[in-house]
């Protein structure tokens, strides 16, 4: 069946070229949560390693050594999608989460960004894609790699608003300047593209440090900076082990509570 291109999806790309800082944890569970609120939900992940697709229990129906080859992956993922123009209807994918829909990826998209290269459009390939089902989500949420390549230039391309991920540590603003420069030279194929905003990832309140970067952070991006400020927590870190959201592993974890009141914020401004 072919969707008629409504343009109701908002369409978010959660990325920070410095790696480590809960891009995944974060389009994961703030997925999660807002479908837990009764959002149609598309999580797209576009990372080759493909930790959001193993995060929400995806891949766990197939065997380890099949979805970690780079040979042929043994189900339709955005690689097919980008590079061989499979519908992406035909890639989304139903999660155990109601309401969450997630397309795969597959360590075969690690060669995508060199068979792109001359592909015409090749900017705009994901935002083609997308267009052909935004009747069917309220929002996608996308999960980039950690780099500046041209996979990241299509969530850049294609979404509405930058999401960014930092983490309560040292050195936490560095490389933001680059990124920053990016969404502005994207805006001569993507006019509509904003920082939506900033979320504080890491949080330990036993750390004087997490308290000055959220001071540092709150004073640089003002109020676009999330109030909410994700936490250090053991649950957040083992969920995805398991192929489950924070809210289906330890829904009364500090994790599970940070997310909701980020999913909140997130419809305040968004919704």
């Amino acid at each position: 069946m072919k969707h008629a291109i409504l343009d109701n999806m908002k369409t978010f790309v959660i990325a920070n070229q410095k790696g480590g800082v809960g891009k995944t944890t974060t389009t994961i569970n703030l997925s999660a949560a807002l479908a837990e609120k009764g959002k149609k939900v598309l999580a797209v992940d576009l990372d080759p390693q493909a930790n959001l697709s193993s995060g929400v229990g995806f891949t766990q129906q197939y065997s380890k050594d099949s979805w970690k080859s780079t040979d042929q992956a043994p189900y339709p993922n955005i690689y097919n999608v980008l590079i061989e123009g499979l519908p992406l209807e035909n890639v989304c994918a139903e999660t155990s989460t109601k309401n969450l829909s997630i397309v795969p990826s597959h360590l075969s998209l690690a060669g995508a960004e060199i068979e792109m290269v001359n592909m015409i459009s090749r900017e705009m390939l994901l935002k083609n894609a997308l267009s052909t089902v935004s009747d069917s989500y309220d929002y996608a949420l996308i999960d980039c790699p950690p780099s500046l390549g041209l996979l990241t230039i299509n969530a850049l391309s294609a979404a509405d608003r930058l999401l960014i991920p930092i983490q309560c540590e040292y050195f936490a603003l560095e490389g933001l300047g680059q990124l920053i420069e990016t969404t502005k030279l994207i805006k001569s194929v993507n006019p509509n593209l904003t920082i939506g905003g900033v979320i504080l990832t890491m949080y330990d309140s036993r750390t004087k440090l997490s308290e000055n970067v959220v001071a540092d952070v709150k004073s640089f991006f003002h109020e676009l900076a999330f109030d909410t400020t994700v936490p250090r927590n053991v649950r957040l870190s083992e969920a995805p082990s398991y192929g489950k959201t924070i809210i289906q592993y330890d829904d009364k974890s500090t994790g599970a509570a940070a997310y909701r009141s980020l999913a909140e914020e997130f419809l305040q401004r968004f919704d």
